[in-house]
């Protein structure tokens, strides 16, 4: 076999999993890393469990989506529309547009930040965070301008590549003892911690961040754009198992770096930048290097499927052609980017803009599994491919699961606004 042929084999079963590449840079970005970091830091690997579940919630809910889209050709956005009503397709465009905004702003306030304490590392006053701000939305808006799919994914892979490479290298570098991990498994609520941020308000944050509505949805979009049928259902359920498995990796190997350090020294942490200058002590600064470099590869993977989301959305839901090569979505692509400098520039708390743009998940995340519970039951639509009973009582699970954490970040939330 010559090398060509080699290369060409390989990109060929590589191809077979970029759409769950995809859904992977999306999923885990700064919020992620934040959110892993502040439970691992304060609580040890005790919530370990709700990273399980969530990542399993998230597999059935990746798989049942691309199913409803194999079986039937459509769209999310389009079934909303078509099957349920106009004005549900519409909410989600809102909620999730709203939601991106805010993301967009906070992801990018916390590379910064990041990247400004790691330039602190190595170079007297370090870079202001508006530069690294500009440098990585021209980096992500530049990607974007060649505006075809393949290119996104490939792209992406190379990224995610990078900053698994660096959580899972942390975690053997920092890890806690091998037993703590295991008994992280076992589900239970730790009395609260060192901060303010309280048990129930970290686990509703950490189903928050890795059961994401917009992830379902933009599925759909990627199983479509793949031409993928239902005699690629096997593959299907096969990317998205790898989507979730790597999703659990990575944040549990995030977990395990702040616990093996940060909480095995009582030390507490609100926010991840916290960790460049804790994490040198006790670590030296190569863990911190590697921290730093994984978490801005976080950022960027998942601000890039930021900028696509609402474009995506609106040709979704209009059943056109998505070409972002248009003028109009790279205008409009742009003027999103800019919200990336919103936080440095005027010195906004990106974790606090993050967090709001977070509540909006609490609300779209029942609706989205009632509207996979609806469409695909449907006998008209699925036909001999309709939801089997173990999927129906794993979306009811998950259904009543959800409005439980919704509940308990909505309160968090409140709490937090309220002093």
């Amino acid at each position: 076999m010559t090398a060509s042929t080699k290369a060409t084999g390989l990109r060929a079963k590589l191809a077979l999993f970029l759409p769950g590449i995809f859904l992977l840079g999306f999923n885990i970005g700064t919020g992620s890393v934040t959110t892993m970091a502040t439970a691992g830091a304060n609580y040890g690997m005790t919530l370990l469990w709700t990273v399980l579940i969530s990542c399993a919630a998230t597999y059935l809910m990746i798989a049942t989506y691309g199913r409803y889209t194999l079986v039937t050709g459509e769209t999310a956005l389009e079934a909303f529309r078509k099957h349920i009503h106009p004005a549900v397709g519409l909410f989600f465009i809102a909620a999730l547009g709203i939601g991106v905004c805010g993301s967009v702003m906070g992801v990018m306030g916390i590379v910064a930040e990041i990247s400004y304490e790691w330039s602190r590392t190595f170079i007297e006053g370090g870079i202001a965070p508006i530069y690294w701000a500009a440098f990585f939305c021209a980096v992500a808006y530049f990607i974007f301008w060649g505006g075809r799919t393949q290119v996104f994914e490939r792209t992406l892979a190379v990224i995610v590549a990078i900053m698994a490479g660096c959580f899972v290298l942390n975690f053997f570098i920092l890890m806690p003892p091998v037993g703590d991990i295991a008994a992280g498994l076992i589900p239970s609520v730790p009395e609260v911690g060192p901060s303010d941020t309280g048990p129930l308000l970290l686990i509703a944050s950490m189903v928050g961040t890795t059961i994401f509505s917009g992830l379902f949805i933009i599925r759909t979009t990627l199983v479509k754009e793949a031409g993928w049928a239902m005699e690629h259902d096997k593959q299907q359920r096969r990317d998205a198992a790898f989507a979730a498995i790597m999703m659990f990796v990575i944040s549990a190997s995030i977990m395990a770096a702040a616990a093996g350090s940060l909480f095995a020294e009582g030390i507490g942490l609100e926010r991840a930048s916290q960790m460049i200058d804790l994490l040198e002590p006790l670590a030296g600064p190569l863990a911190v290097s590697i921290f730093a470099i994984g978490i801005i590869s976080a950022g960027v993977s998942s601000q890039f499927p930021n900028l696509l989301l609402i474009p995506w959305l609106l040709c979704d839901y209009r059943g056109t052609r998505r070409d972002m090569t248009l003028w109009k979505y790279r205008i409009f692509v742009f003027l999103i980017s800019l919200l990336g400098l919103v936080v440095p520039l005027f010195e906004a708390r990106p974790v606090f803009v993050l967090i709001l743009s977070q509540a909006f998940n609490v609300v779209l995340l029942p609706v989205t599994v009632a509207c996979i519970i609806y469409l695909g039951n449907r006998s008209d639509l699925m036909g001999v491919h309709r939801n089997s009973l173990i999927t129906n009582l794993g979306l009811g699970g998950l259904f009543l699961f959800s409005l439980l954490t919704g509940y308990m970040g909505f309160q968090g939330l409140t709490d937090m606004l309220t002093g």
